[in-house]
């Protein structure tokens, strides 16, 4: 399996500290997913970005429906996330 070194919340500081500090969830801290960025602060705020725009966004589709088909697609990818 490929690794990706990251920065940890601990020691981030700067730019990528302020951005953990924006989108840390209360209970699991920031997501692994949006950790492999750390290297690179520019690409963790578009990556959010366009998370935000894909999951929030004006949509036909509801909420519900696009997390139901993020879900989905994660299951038959034998993603864990």
């Amino acid at each position: 399996m490929a690794w990706i070194n990251v920065i940890s919340e601990e020691d981030a500081t700067g730019a990528l500290k302020a951005q953990y500090d924006k989108y840390s969830e209360p209970l699991v801290g920031v997501d692994n997913i949006l950790k492999i960025h750390s290297l690179n602060p520019k690409s963790l705020r578009t990556h959010f970005d366009l998370y935000a725009h894909l999951m929030r966004g004006r949509s036909a589709l509801s909420r519900v429906q696009r997390e139901m088909i993020a879900v989905t697609t994660s299951n038959i990818n034998r993603c864990k996330y």
